[in-house]
């Protein structure tokens, strides 16, 4: 079993081959091959909800319609949603920020959550981690500080940003004395509840207090994983995690869904981690993947979400299906 915070064990993935130890081929990765399958191609959807389009998707499931998610009359009663996954480098930042961006377009009020202490979301808004004179840390740590005083305006319209940078280290080591610190970051986020339509927290790659915080104060969790082997394995011990949140602290908390990130179609290894994935978690496995493209390095270079940097790009018209997809299943719902 896990302890709340982490531990050393959790069930794995059942393993997808057997190779003796000792073996030439004991570390190298092996996986069963399949037919080749040509690359799907994204449609407008002009039929009802509810209705597929007749062609698999990358997931090797017939794709669903995607309905325009539905104009909003007024903001508030907002979804949090927790992008979660204790391996680094898989895609949550960069998603964090496209989705918001996207669900934004809609006509979503969106808040963006940058909960790591290495402030990556900030930074990929082109904000200076050096030159912030309030942060989330404010926040957490002093009473007298409001959430009015700490977000600052994202650039996108109808995106707005609470920052972060180092300062957040050290109220991991500050809450552990403080009473009922699971639920700090559930107390000061909610004013943001009755202003915005979706609160997105931004999570750091590891199970510790913070991570929890973030957990305690969702309704939902979006599981970014890369389309590696190795990212497949340690999804199992972040679902540990949250079981033991939903358990103790958070009955109301929800997998909104796991998303592939990072998809190479082109290589067996990818389609094989994605075919194990839709194994593994079903129909949470969101329909939209996000396919490797050189067009997200260059939009957090130049601080702005794909949407407005390459409009037109692929990995744009992906993350605007996936905030179809997210509104269908859990913010129109």
């Amino acid at each position: 079993m896990v302890g709340i915070y982490g531990g050393s064990s959790a069930p794995d993935m059942p393993p997808r081959v057997q190779v003796p130890l000792g073996s030439e081929d004991a570390m190298t990765l092996q996986f069963p091959t399949t037919p080749e399958a040509s690359e799907p191609t994204a449609e407008v959807a002009t039929e009802p909800a509810g209705e597929v389009t007749g062609k698999l998707g990358p997931t090797g499931r017939p794709m669903p319609v995607l309905p325009t998610p539905k104009p909003v009359t007024a903001h508030g009663n907002a979804r949090v949603i927790s992008m979660c996954n204790q391996k680094g480098g898989v895609g949550k930042t960069t998603t964090t920020i496209n989705l918001g961006a996207a669900l934004a377009e809609f006509g979503r009020k969106v808040l963006l959550v940058d909960f790591d202490p290495q402030g990556s979301l900030s930074v990929g808004l082109g904000l200076n981690p050096h030159e912030m004179d309030m942060t989330i840390y404010n926040l957490l740590m002093d009473p007298e500080t409001t959430l009015d005083e700490v977000v600052v305006p994202s650039g996108v319209p109808g995106m707005d940003l609470l920052p972060s940078n180092i300062d957040l280290s050290a109220a991991e080591v500050q809450l552990v004395h403080e009473v009922a610190r699971e639920q700090t970051l559930q107390r000061v986020l909610a004013p943001a509840i009755a202003e915005y339509d979706v609160i997105l927290i931004d999570c750091q790659p590891s199970l510790g207090l913070l991570t929890v915080n973030a957990l305690t104060a969702s309704h939902g969790v979006i599981v970014p994983l890369e389309c590696e082997y190795f990212a497949l394995r340690g999804v199992a011990l972040l679902k540990a995690t949250i079981d033991k949140v939903k358990q103790r602290l958070n009955p109301g908390l929800e997998v909104d869904g796991v998303l592939g990130t990072m998809y190479d179609g082109r290589t067996l290894h990818g389609r094989e981690v994605l075919e194990r994935l839709v194994q593994a978690w079903g129909d949470q496995v969101f329909h939209t993947v996000i396919r490797r493209t050189v067009k997200f390095s260059d939009s957090t270079v130049v601080g702005e979400p794909i949407t407005t940097y390459a409009s037109g790009s692929s990995g744009a018209e992906a993350y605007r299906q996936l905030a179809k997809e997210v509104a269908l299943r859990c913010l129109d719902a």
